[in-house]
């Protein structure tokens, strides 16, 4: 059974930095993209970043870039999502899914149960 476990959410002032967690298990192929959705109150769910396990290509939504940095770890299977500079419009329920394939046609299929992100002062 595959799982996804994220951790490191939080609350955090704005200007500050929060470095999420996405602990994969329960799966053996090799070829797979992981990646981050965040799901705001009253808003739909939207792509952050992802990034692949085949050659480490990573791609970030407009909103983040420059900010955010996806970065992983194959030997543990984690793969984690470094927020710098937060703003209160970062504030959402952060989730990770996992899908098989390549960067441009990522299609999640496991989903993690989330970690809530709160930028307030």
């Amino acid at each position: 059974e595959v799982q996804l476990v994220e951790s490191g959410g939080g609350l955090v002032q704005p200007g500050g930095s929060l470095r999420l967690s996405c602990a994969a298990s329960g799966f053996t192929f090799d070829d797979y993209v992981i990646g981050w959705f965040r799901q705001a109150p009253g808003k739909e769910r939207e792509g952050v970043s992802k990034t692949s396990s085949i050659d480490g290509s990573t791609a970030y939504a407009d909103s983040v870039k420059g900010r955010f940095t996806i970065s992983s770890d194959n030997a543990k299977n984690t793969v984690y999502l470094q927020m710098n500079s937060l703003k209160p419009d970062d504030t959402a329920v952060y989730y990770c899914a996992l899908g098989k394939g390549f960067l441009d046609d990522f299609a999640p299929v496991y989903w993690g149960q989330g970690t809530q992100v709160t930028v307030s002062s």
